[in-house]
């Protein structure tokens, strides 16, 4: 009888990578403000808001921290969600894979 791999938390991948303004775009909903409102608020144009909360632009540092000044959501934890988002779709890049593969082939040896 074949055993289940069991996996610990850190083995654990989304299917999807998320976006940190998939998260910011939820928060605002749930507390029914407006994307205009809040780019204003944050002193962001409405158009490269719009971009993050669509996935199309990352969330910088400069961002991540006016957005957690407005919302308390943790600068570093929207920060640690970009770089995993931009890890994971990096990793699904199939020139960076063969790259990759090259590299620990040779490393291999050491």
């Amino acid at each position: 009888m074949d055993k289940a791999k069991i996996y610990s938390v850190d083995e654990l991948v989304p299917s999807v990578p998320i976006h940190p303004g998939e998260i910011i775009k939820d928060e605002l909903e749930s507390r029914g403000i407006s994307q205009r409102k809040f780019a204003s608020i944050i002193g962001c144009s409405y158009s490269v808001f719009n971009e993050m909360l669509n996935c199309k632009r990352p969330v910088t540092t400069d961002y991540a921290l006016r957005i957690e000044a407005a919302l308390g959501i943790k600068a570093y934890i929207l920060m640690n969600m970009q770089s995993e988002y931009n890890i994971q779709t990096a990793l699904r890049d199939n020139r960076l894979a063969g790259i990759l593969s090259k590299i620990r082939s040779a490393a291999a040896v050491f």
